[in-house]
Formats: structure tokens, sequence, C-alpha cells
């Protein structure tokens, strides 16, 4: 199993796909494994499901109803994941966890590290900051040169002059 259930940090390796003459374990999009850092919330679901696989290391989080290999396609079909993605508002929720993260103050290079990117600009190209994120660095830039009286007022007189 590729789960740290001590640090909560799945190191994703593979992805089940389809093949002729059946499902195929390939390497990662990227070629490359990635930790991806499991938050709370989902904890007790992923150690549930821990329990469940077993001691082997070769075990599969989620199964089909017979219990073999699912694919990524139809373990998303099964829980609805393009609809709960949809119904938060985004469309793609790979991009937007990444962007929640960068947004929480996670590094870029940390980013593409759990993204499984290649280079800091693969992994720039997934966060797309929204209006919120945007004023709040906005408040943010205005707080800093409060702190640094004659860099605000400079930069206030060189925008009067404009």
């Amino acid at each position: 199993m590729d789960i740290d259930p001590v640090n909560w940090i799945w190191t994703v390796r593979r992805q089940t796909t389809p093949a002729p003459g059946g499902l195929i374990d390939k390497g990662t999009k990227g070629k490359m494994a990635r930790r991806v850092p499991l938050i709370e919330e989902v904890r007790p679901i992923v150690a549930q499901r821990l329990l469940t696989a077993g001691p082997d290391p070769d075990a599969r989080l989620f199964t089909g109803p017979r219990g073999g290999r699912i694919t990524t396609a139809v373990l998303r079909d099964a829980t609805h994941w393009d609809d709960v993605v949809a119904k938060l508002g985004y469309e793609h929720l790979r991009h937007t966890g990444l962007t929640w993260m960068a947004d929480a103050g996670v590094p870029l290079h940390v980013l593409r590290i759990i993204a499984g990117h290649g280079s800091l600009l693969t992994a720039q190209r997934y966060l797309h900051p929204d209006l919120q994120a945007l004023t709040r660095a906005g408040h943010s830039f205005r707080a800093h040169l409060s702190g640094a009286p004659t860099a605000s007022k400079t930069l206030a007189a060189a925008l009067r002059a404009l």
C-alpha cells in the first residue's frame, strides 16, 4: 500500500487504465511518483479502507464490486466525482486543490512535488487564483507597505503623478 498512515502521505505511483485484453497498471501521467498529503477530513475513510485492504503491499484502497482493479474513470463515475466538483463550482478539482494549497501558503516547489510535475512552470499552469485571492493579495500588499511608510508614500506620490 502506498499510504503512510503515520505521516498521512499517499505516494501515487500508478494508475489503472483499459488496454487491449483488459486492465493494465502503468506509471503516473508524468512518469514520476508524487507524494500527496492526506488532510484530516479524509483520514478516517482512508484508515477504514486500509483495514479492509489488509497487509498486502499491492492491495488497493478501492476495488470493483468483485474485489478487482478499477480504473480512475470508473472510480470517478462511481463517486459522481465530476458532479461533486461542479457543485463546488469548479471545473478541475486537481487545479483547484493545488490553487487552494498555494492560497494557504504552500510553496510552489512543494506543490510541484505534490502534483508530480517535472518543472515549476508546469505546476504554475495549474494555479488559478480567484477574485478573493487577488483581493487578499492587494490587502496583503497594502499591509506590507503600511509597515514601510516611506515606500507607501513614494508609491502613492508616483501614482498621483500619473
